[in-house]
């Protein structure tokens, strides 16, 4: 072990002489079976994860400790004032799902988004006081903990409160992110004094310490949930909310309940995918795609080839409908799960699929909301086999990007996944349908897609992503990349990847991954093709079939990120 992390060490010096030979170093690690692995989007919240496994704790203690410490290393995601959801595996192959997602103040209503003159204003809707919902992540990780964790609630905290007041080393990532950050919220003082210096940029090497945000997690120590819901840093939220004209009150803190729900499970060539139900909606549209996509021979097409993508375009597209027809908080909505996610329907959206030529995505009322890429994913798997997925988010990155001052933690933006108007549609692709309409403590639909895969009892892969309606689809090709294609999970992480979500009607590939001919031929089938970004930050654990070992996959598409082995 020592050897190991002196290593990490040297690997992580060299990173400023050889950058792409540091991201291919940090980016995987293999530990023994009778080890642990923490895969997330930040070395240091991996390790204070691993740390948590080496000291006893089990999967759930290390998801835990290591979404707190993200909270502090990673703040344009990683959050405590956020939601997210998270699936736990255990090692006799049943599983549960914890439901952190924020909801909607008790004040919401569906019209909260109008002006004065009746018409939508974006701004509101996304960036204001009033798009911040309540907060989940604090509940939900309590609620893991008294119902599956064994490490002492206080351990868990004491890593991320030591990088928050002693501080860690900006990389040149995080340096330039927070210096864009900061610039484009200078109305929020609290905000400008955490994350700069008296104003200036933070620059690559500089420490960042977060004495408000370790008060923060200290008072959260002390009291589990009721540190952040009630008492001190509960009123510190509310009066930042009162100041700004926002709707989230204490009634709405104190009502919080993180739930405890049913995972959904699907099968694909003898695989088992078992992902996150609503208010999520991924774990839907991954088993439909999978479902419509094992009517044929993906593996004969080949990995990558304009046959293989058209039909993951084709199969992408009536799962998006799906999606936005059907999917909502199903505490508020009834929502035909079993329906969704049968083989029946997936051979009905089967039949008008034309192997040759591309379907046309005709709106309707239909189209979907604006949903950020900035979220995060982490996966674990302890020495036991307890497998842990976990996905959460802040919205937007830095999500509203107010710091509630005096706590020194950043409010989410998560009311703007809510639909913006009953029957309103324009080219922003928002959708006025009514199950995501904002109500009263409802959660808001979500892309995140935290996903186990196991066969024959045994857990395969633990994977994810951040990237909002792209984790889906990203989720769906590492999973068929592993099954269909036999890659190992290094090289099923790091493939390129494609999207397309029924609406706005574009194919989009990775740029520079793909050759002219591929492109041209999706184009001879009738595709709009677009060159989009990395897609995806897809932090995985893959099982070793031979030797059951864990191989920790941390996306390079991240150099910060990092996969760690007790």
């Amino acid at each position: 072990m020592r050897h190991a992390t002196t290593n990490r060490r040297l690997t992580r010096r060299l990173a400023l002489l050889l950058p792409l030979l540091a991201t291919i170093c940090a980016a995987t690690e293999s530990v023994p079976l009778a080890s642990g692995m923490v895969v997330s989007d930040h070395w240091l919240a991996s390790e204070a994860g691993r740390d948590v496994l080496a000291a006893g704790g089990n999967a759930v203690d290390a998801a835990i400790a290591t979404g707190l410490a993200l909270a502090v290393t990673h703040p344009s995601a990683g959050n405590i004032g956020g939601g997210g959801f998270m699936i736990i595996r255990f090692p006799n192959g049943t599983a549960t799902a914890i439901d952190f997602r924020e909801t909607a103040p008790m004040a919401a209503h569906a019209d909260m988004w109008l002006d004065d003159d009746g018409e939508y204003w974006r701004q509101v809707h996304h960036y204001s006081h009033k798009a911040v919902g309540v907060p989940g992540t604090v509940a939900g990780f309590d609620k893991a903990h008294q119902l599956y964790g064994v490490a002492q609630w206080p351990t868990l905290l004491a890593p991320a409160i030591d990088l928050a007041e002693e501080g860690f080393s900006l990389s040149e990532r995080l340096a330039n992110s927070l210096a864009g950050f900061v610039g484009r919220f200078p109305h929020y003082p609290a905000t400008v004094a955490q994350f700069s210096r008296d104003g200036l940029p933070l620059a690559m090497g500089d420490t960042l310490r977060q004495p408000d945000l370790g008060g923060s997690l200290r008072r959260i120590q002390a009291g589990r949930r009721d540190g952040f819901y009630r008492g001190p840093t509960a009123l510190l939220l509310v009066a930042e909310m009162t100041r700004g004209g926002g709707l989230l009150q204490m009634v709405d803190l104190e009502r919080y309940e993180a739930r405890e729900r049913t995972p959904i499970r699907g099968s694909y060539h003898g695989y088992e995918i078992i992902g996150m139900p609503p208010p999520s909606s991924g774990g839907v549209a991954v088993v439909t795609m999978l479902n419509i996509l094992a009517g044929y021979d993906l593996a004969a097409m080949g990995h990558n080839t304009p046959g293989y993508i058209h039909h993951l375009a084709e199969a992408m597209r009536r799962a998006f409908r799906d999606r936005a027809r059907w999917l909502a908080d199903t505490d508020v909505v009834d929502v035909p799960l079993h329906m969704l996610t049968s083989q029946e329907h997936a051979a009905h959206l089967r039949q008008d699929l034309d192997s040759r030529s591309a379907s046309v995505s005709a709106p309707g009322d239909l189209t979907l909301p604006y949903e950020s890429p900035e979220t995060t994913h982490y996966s674990v798997v302890d020495s036991d086999g307890m497998a842990v997925a976990v996905t959460y988010t802040l919205e937007a990155a830095y999500g509203s990007g107010i710091v509630v001052p005096g706590a020194g933690f950043l409010l989410n933006n998560q009311m703007g996944d809510f639909n913006a108007v009953r029957g309103h549609t324009d080219e922003f692709g928002l959708i006025g349908t009514e199950p995501n309409l904002a109500r009263p403590s409802q959660r808001m639909l979500s892309s995140m897609s935290p996903t186990i895969l196991a066969k024959d009892g045994h857990l395969v892969a633990v994977t994810g992503s951040p990237g909002g309606r792209t984790i889906i689809n990203t989720v769906l090709q590492v999973l068929l990349n592993l099954i269909d294609f036999d890659m190992g999970i290094e090289a099923a992480v790091a493939a390129a990847r494609v999207h397309h979500q029924w609406l706005p009607d574009r194919l989009r590939l990775e740029a520079e991954r793909f050759d002219s001919g591929t492109v041209a031929a999706l184009q001879d089938m009738g595709h709009m093709v677009q060159a989009a970004g990395r897609q995806g930050l897809a932090h995985s654990i893959g099982i070793d079939p031979d030797t059951g070992a864990r191989v920790g996959a941390a996306d390079p598409r991240n150099a910060d990120a990092g996969a760690r082995g007790d």
